[in-house]
């Protein structure tokens, strides 16, 4: 329930009463003894979802923008006269009235807004250095960009071209600023005795996650913009919210810095995509879930203006997203590709072994070097595969370029093999032969290149 509280300006007395009498809206009027601009004081409980609809009868009775209005959540309202206002105004919706102040709340002010940010990416850059979960989401905790993703679209939807820039302004300045703070944490962090020389960046499983970005990306980016919709239209949860919007923004645009810190393009720019993908789809979906609920601007002359700008807006965002879903449908498409790659090539060497079935010989294990970037760059896929042979078998020198040639032919692609070999030796009693896949690979000489 919500407790209304509005001055009545000189002269509307009786058309406010009236309004709220047609409306069926208990209230207490109280004499006004402040400015002599106002008459008196009049208060009324109702549903959130009926605040709107009441204000509005209100501002017909001549209730003006330059008058007092003030909106209290109440704890408790006891009362059987609310049954009858409950049915009239079912729902959980907020009025706009509401939405607009708790979407400028949640905007903090610049200082504000970019210290948080930039303390977020610090420590997102870190857990990403030290593939720490637990650390990344730690700093969504403190990222504050779910304020400017709702005002954004609340600006929009409402009309207020102030609030609608400064939530665009604020996104886009704050994650370039992510980035520039994390490639710059990055070169530092390479000066220094922090993190081990030559370290690959790519290999952590944290970063990798954020540089094959794929169409489910979409998914967390879409709900997380329509979960912080709907927090702030029924006034729950929205700090999770948040951390759910800042997981889709902060650690992609870390990622991208530290691409830029070890001079690795293909890092920076995938990091940087998925960035600019999950801001369009959080704006996308926020912004149509607010129009869709029916929020509209208090003054009727500019709502056919809101309504154009609104479609123009969701047709530009849609467009981009749809061209920026290209590339995440190609990455999804050489992911799905370079897996089953992988997986066909395990299976078909282990075949080709247990069909030879050549006492003492045991494939020990296979590894295939092959990624979404080199399928779309058309790079051959690198297979190492490690073979245990007993001491008195004379291996054939042409092993791996038989290798090469029998995958290239069942596989439909040219590949490069490399095969080590395991020294084994194996005592009589099968049941008590050592496992070749325990014995220490660098014990093992790579002998052929194929």
């Amino acid at each position: 329930m919500r407790l209304v509280q509005v001055l009545i300006p000189q002269g509307r007395r009786e058309n406010v009463l009236d309004s709220l009498d047609e409306q069926g809206v208990d209230y207490a009027v109280f004499e006004e003894v402040g400015r002599g601009d106002f008459e008196a004081m009049v208060q009324f409980p109702v549903p959130p979802s009926g605040v709107e609809t009441v204000m509005e009868g209100l501002t017909k009775a001549g209730v003006r923008d330059d008058t007092y209005t003030i909106v209290l959540a109440t704890e408790t309202v006891v009362s059987q006269r609310l049954s009858a206002l409950k049915e009239r105004f079912p729902g959980l919706r907020i009025s706009r009235e509401e939405l607009h102040a708790r979407a400028e709340d949640l905007a903090p002010a610049n200082s504000t807004f970019f210290s948080f940010l930039l303390l977020s990416t610090v420590i997102a850059t870190t857990g990403l250095l030290l593939d720490s979960a637990a650390t990344i989401i730690g700093a969504m905790v403190v990222a504050p960009l779910m304020g400017p993703a709702v005002s954004a679209s609340v600006g929009t939807i409402l009309a207020d071209r102030r609030m609608a820039s400064r939530g665009v302004t604020l996104q886009v300045t704050g994650l370039l600023a992510a980035i520039a703070t994390a490639a710059i944490l990055g070169v530092l962090l390479r000066e220094t005795l922090l993190i081990p020389p030559g370290l690959e960046i790519r290999e952590i499983p944290q970063v990798a996650e954020r540089t094959s970005p794929n169409v489910l990306s979409l998914f967390l980016a879409l709900g997380s913009g329509i979960a912080g919709s709907i927090s702030i239209m029924r006034g729950s949860g929205s700090t999770l919210v948040g951390v759910a919007i800042a997981v889709a923004l902060v650690p992609p645009a870390a990622t991208s810095g530290l691409g830029l810190a070890f001079g690795l393009p293909s890092v920076a720019i995938t990091g940087a995509v998925l960035v600019v993908v999950n801001l369009l789809a959080i704006n996308l979906s926020a912004l149509i879930l607010f129009y869709l609920s029916g929020f509209k601007p208090l003054d009727a002359g500019e709502q056919e203006g809101v309504r154009a700008s609104i479609v123009s807006r969701i047709t530009v965002i849609g467009i981009s997203l749809a061209v920026l879903s290209v590339v995440l449908a190609g990455v999804t498409y050489a992911s799905f590709q370079t897996a089953s790659f992988e997986r066909e090539t395990q299976i078909e060497l282990q075949r080709q072994f247990d069909e030879a079935d050549v006492e003492g010989v045991e494939l020990a294990s296979v590894t295939v070097d092959y990624r979404p970037a080199d399928l779309l760059l058309g790079n051959q896929p690198r297979v190492d595969v490690l073979v245990g042979v007993p001491r008195d078998l004379d291996v054939p020198p042409d092993l791996a370029q038989r290798f090469d040639d029998h995958l290239t032919e069942q596989m439909g692609r040219d590949v490069v093999v490399r095969v080590g070999f395991i020294e084994a030796q194996i005592s009589d009693d099968a049941e008590t032969r050592p496992s070749l896949g325990r014995l220490a690979p660098d014990r093992a000489p790579v002998i052929r290149h194929g």
